[in-house]
């Protein structure tokens, strides 16, 4: 059997743990990039803001929880031609933040516009992924800038959005979306290197979902329906509990009918696995890789899986 070449573009990211602790101070510079890098942790704030990178103009960003809700990510994104002086404000005003990451340019070629316009851009980003909930109290229009500079800042920003789910924030990781093919039509026959599509179809408690495995992310599509509450108590699963009101309080799931009982999905939604996606459809704990079926046959998630490592394994 002979294997489809991979079409996905490999990139090189370089990171240094600077104090050699990967929870310390840390660079990172993606190749053929001239953006730069540094993340750290508030506990040493000290050592990172004698960093010469923070003399550069550049953007920032301070992750942290929200004090009222402390499972709830916060970010605050901001911009400066003096970042040091700028932090140091931030470590005396702001106490929600627990991690600060700074981008600057290796060849001091970032401008205060261009910062600006970097600052405006990454909010809106934030704001319309979601993940994270922006303790920056006002919104602005990205700064004018040429046609060519705007290219090249939209270039910086597609660098940051790789670079900071490497380094452990995924503020800015979108969901990954389907091919045009799967959504003009979802049951057309897609790539075998491709995840088929799946689905749930649970007649007795009127709940059918499809979705996909796309970048490593199970995607549950718009459109599919959940129970609207969570239905099991105690200690297990609460994290999906969370996230399953969570979902109902910002509109991702919507209820769908007369007795409130079921939800739909407004959007395409990412989860980190089968069961997860599964556990938030059904309201209650669940094994997804059983209960995802490929669409048009009786084959499970599992199954799926295992005969795709089983060919590799038969290839070696």
């Amino acid at each position: 059997m002979t294997r489809a070449a991979n079409n996905t573009n490999g990139r090189s990211v370089r990171i240094f743990l600077v104090d050699g602790n990967p929870t310390g101070l840390v660079t990172a510079e993606v190749i053929n990039w001239s953006g730069h890098v540094i993340s750290g942790s508030r506990v040493e704030i000290v050592d990172f803001l004698k960093r010469e990178e923070l003399d550069r103009t550049g953007i920032y960003f301070l992750f942290g929880h929200d004090p009222e809700e402390t499972d709830s990510p916060m970010i605050y994104i901001g911009e400066s031609d003096n970042v040091r002086k700028r932090l140091k404000t931030h470590n005396k005003e702001k106490d929600f933040w627990e991690r600060v990451c700074v981008v600057t340019s290796k060849d001091s070629n970032i401008t205060k516009a261009h910062a600006k316009y970097l600052e405006a851009r990454l909010i809106k980003i934030a704001s319309e992924i979601g993940k994270a909930k922006l303790e920056n109290l006002t919104k602005h229009e990205p700064s004018p800038l040429p046609e060519a500079d705007v290219s090249d800042m939209e270039y910086f920003i597609e660098q940051i959005q790789l670079i900071l789910p490497v380094l452990g924030y995924d503020s800015f990781k979108v969901t990954p979306n389907r091919t045009s093919l799967q959504k003009k039509n979802r049951s057309e026959k897609i790539d075998e290197d491709i995840s088929p599509i799946f689905e749930i179809n649970n007649d007795k408690k009127k709940l059918y979902a499809t979705g996909q495995e796309i970048e490593g992310e199970f995607v549950v599509f718009e459109g599919s329906f959940a129970s609207s509450k969570w239905t099991t108590s105690g200690k297990k699963n609460v994290g999906y509990k969370r996230r399953h009101c969570k979902l109902i309080e910002n509109g991702t799931l919507i209820i769908d009918d007369e007795n409130n009982t079921i939800a739909k999905f407004t959007k395409d939604t990412s989860f980190s696995s089968p069961s997860a996606a599964s556990s938030l459809i059904f309201g209650r704990s669940d094994n997804g890789r059983t209960s995802w079926i490929i669409k048009g046959t009786k084959k499970n998630y599992a199954s799926w899986q295992e005969s795709k490592v089983a060919e590799i394994v038969d290839e070696d």
